[in-house]
C-alpha cells in the first residue's frame, strides 16, 4: 500500500495552523490516530522554519505526507537557500530547539537539496495493528 497527499501553503503565519489541520485530517483518514500528536507537533516546527527561514516573500511552501507499509514520511519543501541543522542551544536561548525536538520524535530525519530550495523530511514507524483474538 502506498498513499500520498500534499498541499501548498502561502507564506503567512496562519499557514502553520493550516498545515497542522491538513496533516491531522490526512492521518485520521488513514486511521493513524497514534501518530497524530507527534506529527502535528513536527509539522508545526517544520512549517514555522519554512515560513521564517525558507520561503521568500511571495512564495509558498509545500507539506506532504506519504504512507508506506511500515513508515509515514512527512515532508516540508520550500524554495529558500540554506541547510537546516540540529542545534543544541543553551538553557537561556529563546529559539533553536525545533529541529532537535523533531529529530527526537521522528524515527528518521534528513534534508534533500534541490536546484532551488530543499525538502526537510521525517519518517515515523506506523503503529502495529492490534491483534484481536
Amino acid at each position: 500500500m502506498s498513499l500520498s497527499q500534499q498541499r501548498r501553503f502561502p507564506r503567512r503565519r496562519t499557514s502553520v495552523g493550516a498545515s497542522r489541520d491538513f496533516v491531522t485530517g490526512v492521518l485520521i483518514e488513514w486511521e493513524l490516530h497514534p501518530l497524530v500528536e507527534d506529527i502535528r507537533l513536527c509539522v508545526s516546527e517544520l512549517a514555522t522554519n519554512a515560513l521564517v527561514h525558507g520561503a521568500p516573500p511571495g512564495r509558498e511552501f509545500c507539506v506532504g505526507l506519504h504512507r508506506g507499509e511500515e513508515l509515514v514520511r512527512l515532508e516540508v519543501r520550500d524554495s529558500g537557500p540554506g541547510q537546516p541543522t540540529v542545534r543544541c542551544p543553551d538553557n537561556e536561548a529563546c529559539s533553536g530547539r525545533g529541529l532537535h525536538l523533531v529529530n527526537e520524535l521522528a524515527d528518521g530525519f534528513g534534508v534533500d537539496d534541490h536546484i532551488v530550495g530543499k525538502t526537510v523530511w521525517l519518517v515515523f514507524k506506523t503503529p502495529v495493528a492490534s491483534l484481536t483474538p
